[in-house]
This record gives structure tokens, sequence and C-alpha cells, in this order.
């Protein structure tokens, strides 16, 4: 009969069995301080995936003699959620795990808020995404949010020993030789992820023939094939990637080709060619804009190669113009222009547009004043002639601010040609 998962079976029975999190675990800590009161409030656990959040939900329940219950909101049908919260009462309360939680629907979202208000259900909602953008105000409000920070490979490898130990649950009545470095390199390769370092261990055990005296002699090389390929993370629906695209950009922003490269690598790894391909060209335009003008076409030129060649060939122009964002001078003198002759509108100043500038083509026009007095610049020298084109309440506003490093002298020339004696 095949076992469960070792990460399943080892799910911990009590908080002491929690590894890292000592920011909510341990003596004189939030959680610790709940289960020793027995007085536990609705809480939202986000991280990423594999740190511990279904462990905690269960060993506060363990630790509390609670009934438990386990649903996933973007799966299970509202009837499951249901039955969960038939084992509360108002005096006696069920917790309930409910993982995605910000994939609550409404008609979920409503009856959880009515078994969380009456007090016959504890929720213990665990997910990915942050939960100050994602998850509605409503349920927000009635929890507490506790983030959870990564778990060390040391933590990973002490939680390991545990299962090699543990005769009930684990690998305890297996005879496995493995050195204790071993176990903290299957925590650097998972990336902080529990279970998966757990199901690794299990693999690398479980495979491995026994020897002559029955010990399963458990190597680095039979760990990287359980392993193939180390975790990176980076999950494309989850606030990690969010993360990864803020920090790629950032990067180049501030003109750190390696960092750039090194999280254009883990985004590709996440394998979402879109996000990547779309934060390069706003990446062109936001942060290069006047300075290279010509990195919007390149960028788009990139973007459109990657997209038919595909990955993995996709990487080599992603590569390409990553560098050449990064490299380049930058700045963002034009949208931040358009930021402020956006702000400049709520001031509640007269916006009409200037006689002389409204349309003038059908009969009758002129009668009106429409496009009187326009004086058409192609008529003067240089293409440039002096008259005034903002409304007359915003005449003397100035958006387009340049620094002396900004953009180039040509783009400061013309701005300053024609505008500065306009201007009053």
């Amino acid at each position: 009969m095949m076992k469960q998962p070792l990460a399943t079976r080892m799910r911990p029975t009590s908080l002491s069995e929690v590894v890292g999190q000592d920011h909510l675990i341990g003596d004189g800590q939030i959680l610790t301080r709940m289960v020793n009161t027995g007085q536990i409030t609705s809480i939202l656990l986000y991280g990423p995936p594999g740190i511990g959040k279904t462990s905690i939900a269960h060993a506060l329940s363990c630790d509390l003699g609670v009934p438990f219950g386990y649903f996933n909101a973007g799966v299970h049908p509202k009837k499951d959620l249901q039955d969960i919260a038939k084992k509360g009462t108002p005096g006696e309360p069920v917790i309930a795990l409910i993982d995605e939680v910000h994939r609550l629907d409404k008609p979920k979202q409503d009856f959880l808020l009515m078994q969380i208000e009456d007090g016959s259900l504890i929720m213990v909602g665990a997910t990915t995404e942050n939960p100050y953008i994602s998850i509605n105000p409503a349920l927000r409000s009635r929890s507490h949010i506790f983030e959870l920070k990564p778990v060390t490979p040391e933590n990973i490898a002490v939680r390991l020993r545990m299962a090699l130990s543990d005769t009930d649950r684990g690998l305890g009545d297996v005879d496995v030789d493995i050195a204790n470095d071993l176990l903290v390199y299957i925590g650097e390769q998972t990336n902080g992820d529990i279970r998966a370092a757990l199901n690794t261990l299990d693999l690398a055990v479980m495979s491995t023939a026994p020897d002559g005296s029955g010990m399963r002699m458990v190597t680095r090389d039979v760990i990287d094939t359980c392993l193939q390929q180390r975790q990176i993370g980076g999950d494309k629906d989850g606030d990690s990637h969010y993360n990864l695209l803020s920090a790629f950009q950032k990067s180049i922003r501030g003109s750190d080709a390696d960092a750039a490269l090194h999280y254009l690598a883990r985004l590709i790894q996440a394998g979402d060619l879109v996000s990547i391909m779309r934060r390069l060209l706003v990446i062109a335009y936001e942060d290069i804009s006047l300075a290279s003008p010509e990195l919007g076409q390149e960028a788009l030129a990139a973007v459109t190669v990657a997209e038919r060649v595909g990955l993995p060939e996709a990487r080599i122009p992603l590569a390409q113009i990553t560098v050449r964002l990064a490299l380049s001078p930058k700045s963002n003198v034009a949208y931040k222009a358009l930021d402020r002759a956006t702000e400049a509108l709520k001031s509640g100043r007269n916006l009409s547009v200037p006689k002389h500038l409204q349309d003038a083509h059908y009969k009758g026009a002129a009668k009106l004043g429409r496009g009187v007095g326009y004086k058409y610049p192609h008529d003067f020298p240089y293409g440039i002639t002096n008259q005034q084109y903002l409304p007359d309440d915003y005449a003397r506003d100035r958006y387009l601010v340049f620094r002396d490093t900004d953009d180039t002298e040509q783009a400061q020339n013309t701005y300053h040609s024609v505008n500065c004696a306009v201007k009053p």
C-alpha cells in the first residue's frame, strides 16, 4: 500500500515542531501566546508556497484541541465550507484553514464572514499573495495578518532530521546514511520550501536500494537526481513573482546589469514570458525615455523576436535588451511632466481652450471668434512663433522640468526655444 507523502505525514502536531517563524512562534511570541491563553482569533498567513502556512494551522488546531477542517477557496464548493462550519458552535469553534483565501468568491465569503462574526468558526487564511492587495477589506478587517519569513536551509535540515528519526510518521524505521551537510544542501536547493525538501528526502531514501547490511546510502548524486532542478520560486500567480518583476525593473533603473540579469534568469525560470516582455517595454519608456529614445524601438524589436521564437531561444534577445537598458542613460522627465499636468487639472482653474486654438473649420466659426488670431507656425522661420497655447489660467504652468544630467542638449534647447520666450 502506498504511503502518503512524507511532508503530509510529518505535518506538525504542535507549534513546537514548526521550524523557523521565530517572530511568531516561541517564548513570548504572538501565536504561542494565543495557544497558552486559549484565545485565538482569525488570522491571515502570507508567504510563498511550502513555507509552513498549513503546518501552522494544523499545529494550532492540535495545541488547542479544536476541530480542524481544510478548504481550498479556488477548488472546493461552498457546501464543503458549510460542512466544516457544522463542526463548530459559538462556544466551541472549529478552525478552518482556507487555502488560497484570495480566491474566495462572494457567496463563500459572505458565509464565512457570518461564521466568523458569530464565533463558530476561526479562520486561518493562507495566501501567497499580498493580503493588503488581494484580500477583500471586510475579511481583512476581521483578521490579524502575519507574514511568514523564508525558512533557512539550516532550519529545514532540522525538520529533515526529525523526519529521519520519527518511527511513527517519518523514516525512522528505515536505516539511512546521509550526511548532515546534505540535509542543508536539500534546504538550499528547495529554496525554503519545507514541503519540497521533505518530499525530496523521501524520494531519495526510498529510491535508494539498501546494501548488504540493509543500509541505504544517500549521496549527493542521488539527491541531485531527485531534485532535477533547483526550486527557484517566482510562481507567476504569486506575490513573489511581482517582487521579482519589481526588483528586475529597479535593477535596470539603477544601471546594475548584473542584478538585472540575475532577476531576468529567475523570471525566465518561472516561465512568464509575457510579464517579462511587458515590463521591458515599460522600462524603455518609463526609465530610459528621452535619454535614449531609440531604445523604445529596440525593446519592441527584442520582445517581438522573443515572442516569435519562444523559450529557450527567447532568452537571447531578452538578455541583450536588458543589458542595453541597464547601461543606458536614464530619464523620467516626460512621464513626470504628464503627472504634473494631470495633477494641475485638480486645481479647479478654468479649462477653456484659448479661442485662437479652437476648431475653426466650419462656417460661422470666425463670427464666434474661433481660430481668430491663430499663428500657423509653418509660416514662420524655423517653424516657431510666439503665441499662447495653454488655457489662460494655466499659462504660467511649467510641467517639463530638466535636470542637468537629463536627456539630450537638443531636447532641452528645443523646449526652451519654443516655450520659454512664449510663457511669461
